[in-house]
């Protein structure tokens, strides 16, 4: 085959398989075969399996089915097998009821029970298997997750899960699901953003934002209703805002801080709206570039692996419209708070929400990646570390050439595991737990991921356009500064718990902004201040 631009979402996603297939117990007489979490089957150093692990079958599905030179995978019966026994293993892993755990036991989460269920009925279709057993339990795990209903707003989990519903309605040739079909799609229209977003926990997350994309745009396929299209009209609108002009995309200023990209379906709706395609387009040229993030950790690694497979699949070669320069322009997503300024080949992605957090690039080229103040203090029995990231209701003030945030630093949520808390979850999961999973969840989501805890640090900063630059003017105040061990200004900190976020990608490759120097020389009572130009 001729090599094309698509061919690159192919090329990086099929170098991943190797390591998929490491993470896979391919020994047919063992108890555990077929099982994508290595930590389970070989390593031994956890004591159930990852449902989430089983997505692994469509990755590799999809590699052997992967028409491409110098593919190893393509056709190889022993693909197969190892494809079918990953499905097998997912039902035989699976709770009575269908569902699967992801984290700890009896957890029962959705969002595994909806990816790796997504991934077992494609490769199911893919590979023409025909199993009574494996339909059955495609069955129960279809009505577990039409009746469930996590805590959280999450889009992109109702979105799989619609879709899976979807699909496997087809496959059965059956009707059961309609009305849960019906309800959760009407859900996930409804946490439709105006301005185009979908809700992602506390607010737009342009990375999962591309996944729900990706799952809208095959359900229209299978039914093409007009709400549908015109949501997705809204969404592709809004994702385009977002790809950088070095080809990156996402990062640290979004509600979940990641630089996902899901790339199928703006293929897809490429079909029938042709602006779709140049937004993958964008794309394209910073993979080119290695400026894609890397995915490779042994949990994550397969939802980008199968969607760069599908979109190279299902990718358009006609008519696809030219790139032209972006115009000078201001973005501001009042309601997702985010602000995208563009002139004189600067261009400013700012979070308003997350204290002006930002990325800004001059001449299509990253200049500076900016997550805000971070400061360690000493509170006695620890060490905490006070961050300005963190999402908020901020004071906002708006002007054609100066942008004003201000507001108080959080307490960065850095709850670790250890022995004693492993021991009280596994305790409570294995007891009363188990029969309130959601409860479980819910207590976690606020310990890891959602709502904020002010510390007594207030920071006040000042973006101003002068002289074809932006003056970044930013100030911290605090009644003592006695017990502070050290402060800085990352590129790429957070503070929050996000499974796809804390990727690796180049743009990280800035120095931290160190800071400590300054804050001991500082009186009570005195501020810090800084000026810097970009």
């Amino acid at each position: 085959m001729s090599n094309e631009p698509s061919d690159l979402f192919a090329q990086l996603a099929l170098a991943q398989i190797p390591k998929i297939l490491t993470l896979l117990d391919r020994n047919p007489h063992s108890p555990t075969y077929g099982c994508f979490d290595r930590n389970f089957w070989h390593y031994k150093i956890i004591d159930f399996p990852s449902g989430m692990a089983q997505e692994f079958v469509w990755p590799v599905a999809l590699a052997w089915d992967t028409d491409l030179r110098d593919n190893p995978f393509y056709q190889q019966a022993a693909i197969s097998d190892w494809v079918e026994a990953g499905i097998l293993y997912a039902a035989k892993s699976a709770h009575p009821d269908g569902s699967c755990d992801d984290y700890f036991p009896y957890e029962r989460a959705a969002g595994a029970a909806a990816f790796s269920l997504l991934a077992c009925v494609e490769s199911y279709k893919l590979l023409k298997l025909n199993n009574p057993m494996v339909l059955e339990f495609f069955t129960r795990r279809a009505s577990w997750l039409a009746n469930h209903h996590e805590s959280g707003r999450l889009t992109n989990h109702q979105a799989l899960i619609v879709l899976c519903l979807e699909l496997l309605s087809e496959l059965l040739g059956t009707s059961q699901w309609d009305k849960a079909k019906a309800l959760r799609l009407e859900r996930v229209l409804d946490w439709q953003n105006q301005e185009g977003w979908f809700q992602e926990y506390e607010g737009c997350d342009p990375g999962y934002h591309t996944l729900t994309i990706s799952c809208l745009a095959r359900i229209y396929q299978l039914r093409a209703e007009i709400r549908l299209k015109e949501a997705l009209i809204k969404a592709v609108e809004l994702a385009a805002y977002f790809v950088h002009p070095d080809g990156s995309y996402g990062g640290e200023y979004t509600s979940r801080n990641t630089y996902n990209f899901f790339p199928h379906g703006f293929e897809l709706v490429g079909q029938w709206l042709p602006e779709a395609l140049a937004i993958n387009d964008r794309f394209l040229v910073g993979l080119a570039k290695g400026l894609a993030p890397c995915y490779a950790d042994d949990h994550i690694i397969g939802h980008h692996t199968w969607n760069y497979l599908l979109a190279w699949r299902d990718f358009v070669s006609d008519n696809r419209p030219s790139i032209s320069p972006r115009p000078d322009s201001r973005i501001w997503l009042k309601e997702a708070q985010i602000l995208i300024d563009r002139r004189q080949g600067v261009e400013l992605y700012l979070a308003l929400n997350k204290g002006g957090t930002f990325k800004l690039f001059r001449n299509q080229q990253l200049v500076v990646s900016d997550t805000q103040f971070s400061v360690q203090v000493n509170t006695g029995d620890k060490i905490q570390n006070a961050v300005g990231h963190l999402i908020d209701r901020y004071s906002v003030e708006v002007d054609d050439d100066q942008i004003v945030i201000q507001g108080k630093l959080g307490w960065a949520k850095q709850k670790q595991m250890t022995p004693a808390n492993l021991i009280i979850l596994r305790v409570v999961m294995l007891t009363v737990g188990r029969f309130f999973p959601n409860l479980i969840r819910k207590l976690l989501q606020k310990i890891l991921i959602t709502g904020k805890t002010k510390a007594p640090f207030s920071f006040r900063r000042q973006l101003q356009w002068q002289d074809g630059q932006w003056v970044i003017t930013d100030q911290l105040r605090t009644k003592s500064w006695q017990n502070v061990v050290s402060a800085g200004i990352g590129c790429y900190q957070t503070s929050i718990y996000v499974v796809m976020s804390r990727t690796f990608q180049v743009g990280q490759l800035q120095s931290w902004f160190e800071l400590t120097g300054e804050v001991k020389k500082l009186s009570a009572g005195q501020v810090l201040q800084l000026e810097r130009k970009f």
